[in-house]
């Protein structure tokens, strides 16, 4: 039970998980009731104590609620029958981002009293309650923002309980204005009237400001003096229309912005961003122009306008209008797009019934879409601190369109896209962030540090996990430095403090280093790359464990018990181990990274282990020039320089070289997705293809993995290209090939261990080509389908697997 500071109450306490608790059934004098109430989860930040307030007055109930860093406490006395239904609201009736995981009851001695208040908030004993993530501008704030006769009228700034930032600007629970960044900001009277006001949205809304007491937008550039206020605005708009690059900032760091539709603006940004091929993300005005942009079903749109505003990956219109410069995402048919969430973003976009400002863009009619990439350079962790982005930033941008109110975490861009009518999380990171996952099982305070690339390091404590935001790829100082703070502020958000840490068997990643550096004594478990996937789904369904699954864990590395480069895994996996009951041949992966950089040596590594001679005609030969072919040629036959890998993604990349899509990567799984891309092509079109590959599955015998051999399909596809085959139907025919092995697989194990229960995980399975296919097959074939939903399947999901799997070995530990 959780103190409320009533020493020496006799109390009798009652506990409800997922309700309020039993009906009273005593009334003390003159037929009253009183009874406490800990509410538990994602209740602060969000509305829930004006809700109290307001449910509260209306069952002529008195009492009081209050913050602390369990949640929200109330007490409340009156007739039994609105006690009750007081507790029946505070199971049904939350406000919309409240998420009541439980709640504790306690029944008390009426001890009369009138009025009910909110009471300041104060630390408890033990517990935390989760921290809100930041949230989208409401369309209350929006109408406000829009309206002349209003008093917040184009107020860069305007929140209320039901938006505004949330866990960027928190520094400490309870969720109180002192303990966020807007404490520097007094409020004026007449927000205090309103912050104190029962009957306004505004009450107890933390981030509350107005142009009299609020932050201060600003525009700086190398050119001029500062401005503020409209003047800013302003400035930073005519940058943008003469083809400038802007820096944004934003609530979880800076944005890079320039307008889509200038080719000369883009590939400036992509020039001085070194961003080679990878797409940039698009902010559109609203969700018509998303839709005039790209194909936006109504489960997209549901995302797109959701409060948590991710970019969302959808499919782009050919005759998409207006037309966005070709180096927004070049050779990607696909777009990533994003709704504006803060007001600043609005105002950048215009507001309804504004006029629309002149752009020198030619052709472009209305608002026009932005480029919205992360502010910074390509490899470091996005820039939140104004002194930072004005250093880091300064070779990059124009000016800086930026605000006074600090940042306390930074937190990029969420990235999701819709695979088979389902959400499936690319980047778990703003507006999710730091919402806790539900564990099956009870682990100890532990802090995983996830994997070297997409990182996000995960605290577990009890049934919860908190995830950090999106970190990025730890092989930057800078990075590090972002995973240190980042880390820092999840143990002081959740009140968790580790007593083990955990992290990937790879002994060269840079987050096992930062472990050893940090573990002060405390023991590091490790936990092989592959095994973390698999259990990060299973823990994502809820499972206990005590049945395994067959995890399909396909990506591009992960470090094997045999030391070699893994990627092409089927498990057998509960959370205590795994048995790998198939794998992908080995293939050599000649010169490490050069291999993954330049899909071509993979291609003819596969060429060389398929036994298929390398025709000087074959695009990856002619691709590769003869100089390093002759090098590779001795690396492959001696096995001098290279590492045996049954990488699955890089199989993809050895196709998509082979087929004459990609040879040279510029960003992680550039190959692959093109290699996508032209399947889905095909597949759109309608394509009739009958011809089939297939992959050979040789025994090993012993209890020995069964070997996916890809010889088979490598020289299929060889002579579909000397036949003069289209490029789409071949990448068809190669990813039926992929599903077709899956399911042949997936029956295997179904009928060596009993086993109808199918995960799909890892980078690979972020192919909707693949997914889609994959697991309408497999439910066709009888399987239950487990897929992602909360955490990415890519390494950004590793650290929840890591949490559970370090749990489930120590309670094994302790049984023996």
């Amino acid at each position: 039970m959780m103190a409320d500071g009533t020493a020496g109450r006799m109390t009798r306490p009652v506990l409800s998980v997922g309700g309020a608790g039993e009906p009273s059934r005593e009334a003390g004098p003159g037929g009253r009731a009183r009874r406490r109430f800990v509410v538990q989860g994602l209740v602060q930040g969000v509305g829930f104590r004006p809700f109290v307030h307001a449910a509260a007055t209306e069952l002529a109930l008195t009492g009081w609620v209050r913050n602390d860093t369990g949640g929200v406490v109330a007490e409340v006395e009156g007739t039994p029958g609105a006690v009750e239904d007081f507790a029946r609201r505070l199971r049904c009736d939350v406000p919309p981002l409240a998420m009541v995981e439980r709640v504790v009851t306690t029944e008390l001695p009426p001890c009369g009293g009138s009025g009910f208040a909110i009471v300041r908030s104060r630390p408890a004993a033990g517990g935390r309650t989760a921290a809100a993530p930041d949230v989208a501008t409401c369309p209350d704030c929006l109408r406000e923002l829009a309206d002349p006769a209003d008093r917040r009228y184009r107020h860069p700034f305007i929140t209320c309980t039901n938006c505004g930032p949330r866990f960027t600007i928190i520094t400490d629970l309870p969720y109180d204005r002192p303990a966020t960044t807007m404490a520097r900001f007094a409020m004026c009277p007449v927000c205090e009237r309103e912050y104190s006001d029962p009957a306004d949205r505004r009450f107890h809304a933390q981030p509350i400001a107005c142009p009299a007491c609020g932050p201060r937008l600003e525009f700086v550039s190398p050119l001029g003096a500062p401005r503020t206020g409209e003047d800013a605005l302003a400035a930073a708009r005519r940058l943008l229309a003469d083809g400038g690059v802007l820096a944004v900032k934003g609530v979880g760091g800076y944005h890079l912005a320039c307008v889509a539709t200038d080719p000369t603006a883009v590939t400036t940004l992509r020039r001085r961003k070194r961003r080679g091929g990878k797409p940039f993300a698009v902010m559109v005005h609203d969700l018509a122009a998303a839709r005039a942009l790209a194909h936006v079903d109504e489960r997209e749109a549901a995302l797109l306008t959701d409060p948590a505003r991710p970019i969302v990956l959808v499919r782009r219109r050919r005759d998409g209008r207006p037309a966005l410069a070709d180096s927004v995402a070049p050779d990607n048919p696909d777009l990533g797009l994003l709704l504006p969430y803060t007001p600043v973003h609005h105002l950048l976009l215009g507001l309804p019934g504004e006029p629309v400002p002149l752009h020198r863009t030619v052709g472009t009619a209305g608002w026009p879409p932005l480029v919205m990439t992360s502010g910074n350079l390509g490899g470091e962790p996005i820039a939140a601190e104004d002194t930072d982005a004005l250093r880091r930033l300064a070779p990059l941008v124009d000016g800086w369109l930026r605000h006074d109110r600090p940042i306390r975490v930074p937190c990029d861009d969420s990235v999701v896209r819709v695979v088979d009518g389902a959400p499936s999380p690319v980047r778990r990171s703003r507006g999710y962030a730091p919402l806790p996952v539900p564990l099956p099982f009870e682990v100890p305070p532990t802090l995983a540090v996830g994997a070297d690339l997409k990182n996000t390091c995960g605290l577990g404590a009890g049934r919860s996990a908190w995830l950090s935001g999106h970190i990025g790829d730890m092989d930057d100082l800078a990075t590090l430095r972002a995973f240190d703070a980042a880390e820092r502020h999840l143990e002081h958000l959740t009140g968790v403090t580790p007593r083990q840490l955990v992290t990937d068997a790879h002994p060269g990643y840079r987050s096992r280093q930062w472990a050893v550096r940090h573990a002060a004594g405390r023991p590091i478990r490790t936990v092989q790359h592959h095994h973390a996937h698999v259990a990060a789904l299973m823990a994502e369904h809820g499972l206990d464990g005590t049945r395994p699954v067959v995890g399909f864990a396909f990506d591009g590395t992960g470090y094997g018990p045999d030391r070699a480069v893994w990627g092409g895994e089927v498990l057998i996996a509960d959370y205590r181990g795994f048995r790998r009951f198939a794998h992908l041949g080995y293939v050599p992966l000649a010169g490490g990274d050069a291999a993954v950089r330049r899909p071509c040596r993979m291609a003819l590594a596969h060429l060389h282990a398929a036994g298929v001679r390398w025709d000087p005609t074959l695009p990856p030969v002619v691709a590769c020039p003869q100089p390093e072919r002759r090098v590779l040629t001795h690396q492959l036959a001696s096995g001098l320089g290279c590492v045996p890998t049954s990488s699955m993604g890089r199989l993809f990349d050895a196709v998509s070289s082979l087929l004459g899509i990609r040879h040279e990567v510029d960003f992680e799984a550039q190959a692959a997705i093109e290699l996508e891309a032209r399947a889905r092509t095909a597949a759109g079109g309608g394509a009739d293809d009958r011809e089939r590959h297939a992959f050979a599955l040789r025994g090993q015998g012993l209890g020995r993995p069964l070997i996916i051999d890809p010889a088979p399909v490598i020289r299929a596809m060889v002579r579909d290209l000397s036949a003069g085959l289209a490029v789409d139907i071949a990448a068809v025919r190669f990813h039926t090939a992929v599903v077709a092995m899956i399911v042949d697989l997936a029956r295997r194990a179904r009928g060596e261990v009993g086993l109808d229960l199918v995960g799909l995980t890892g980078g690979v399975f972020q192919n909707a080509v693949l997914t889609t296919a994959a697991s309408r097959a497999l439910h066709a074939g009888g399987f239950t389908v487990l897929r992602h939903a909360r955490v990415p399947p890519n390494d950004g999901g590793i650290a929840l697997g890591q949490l559970l799997v370090a749990a489930a070995r120590e309670k094994t530990r302790e049984k023996g």
